[in-house]
């Protein structure tokens, strides 16, 4: 309840910001819908991506290099690997995004899914729906990701994803377009599409997940981010860990070597600012394991 009236308390502030957006649009529930999503989730990831793409071509601030989770790889990426990733991420951002959400916009007003600034949520009902597309986005997740691993797909569509065995930040769309919308674009709208959720709780669920797959695929395990190792070693080993919590890779044992592995003690929330590569060492030094 204290939760409530706070977001009560700040109920006209977000009214007020939703009915500029929507006003900037022309008041339209087409364009607020197709053309605000476009750019709002492009600002979103490109704003995320923005501190981390420079670390990759530069490798400075070298301070930082101590925290990545697979330390011989991509320390100063070219930039003509950049550029190509980059080239197809914009075209997947663009060619493929823009259609997706026309046709996200249809459906969601086929589901009766609110656009209004008068329509927006409690705060009850929002924390609940953020709840909801999180599981719905783990369940489709895994198994659609799974289904791409099939090797009568993988070698046609998501290989290009794991071109990058090193992942970097920018390389979380960095995938073939059809790829890009099964395990990329299909996820993260059933939950909101299924619940009838409104579109400003559809954009707030939208950048939690553009940050948080950021921050999985930045291949740097930082002070008080979210662990990437669980991430990191799907694309170091290919046939481990599929989903978003671990919750279905648990299951169906498709963790069984994560969990065996050093990555797995390093897969917490780093509260310090002690490495985890110095606090769970590859190895173990003669004095120690004497």
């Amino acid at each position: 309840m204290h939760l409530q009236s706070v977001w009560a308390a700040s109920g006209d502030f977000c009214q007020q910001q939703w009915e500029r957006i929507f006003r900037l649009c022309g008041s339209d529930p087409f364009k607020v819908s197709v053309f605000g999503t476009t750019v709002f989730s492009f600002l979103v990831f490109w704003l995320s991506n923005a501190f981390l793409l420079l670390l990759d071509v530069t490798g400075k601030p070298s301070a930082l290099l101590c925290y990545k989770v697979q330390p011989d790889k991509n320390v100063s990426v070219s930039k003509g690997r950049i550029r190509d990733a980059v080239q197809l991420v914009l075209f997947n951002q663009i060619v493929v995004g823009v259609p997706f959400a026309v046709v996200f916009h249809w459906v969601m007003q086929r589901r009766g899914c609110s656009v209004l600034p008068e329509e927006l949520p409690t705060f009850h009902n929002c924390l609940m729906e953020l709840v909801v597309c999180l599981l719905v986005e783990e369940v489709f997740l895994y198994y659609f990701h799974r289904l791409l691993h099939h090797p009568r797909l993988y070698k046609h569509l998501h290989k290009k994803h794991h071109e990058w065995t090193a992942p970097i930040s920018v390389i979380s769309i960095y995938a073939h377009p059809v790829d890009h919308v099964v395990v990329n674009l299909l996820p993260v709208a059933l939950g909101p599409l299924s619940l009838g959720s409104h579109l400003a709780v559809t954009w707030l669920w939208l950048a939690a997940v553009l940050v948080a797959t950021t921050v999985v695929h930045s291949g740097y395990h930082l002070p008080f981010l979210p662990s990437p190792q669980f991430h990191d070693y799907h694309h170091l080993k290919f046939n481990q860990n599929y989903g978003v919590l671990g919750v279905l890779d648990r299951l169906h044992g498709t963790d069984n070597q994560f969990r065996a592995s050093k990555a797995y003690e390093r897969h917490f929330l780093l509260l310090g600012f002690t490495p985890m590569a110095q606090q769970f060492p590859d190895q173990l030094s003669k004095n120690k394991s004497q």
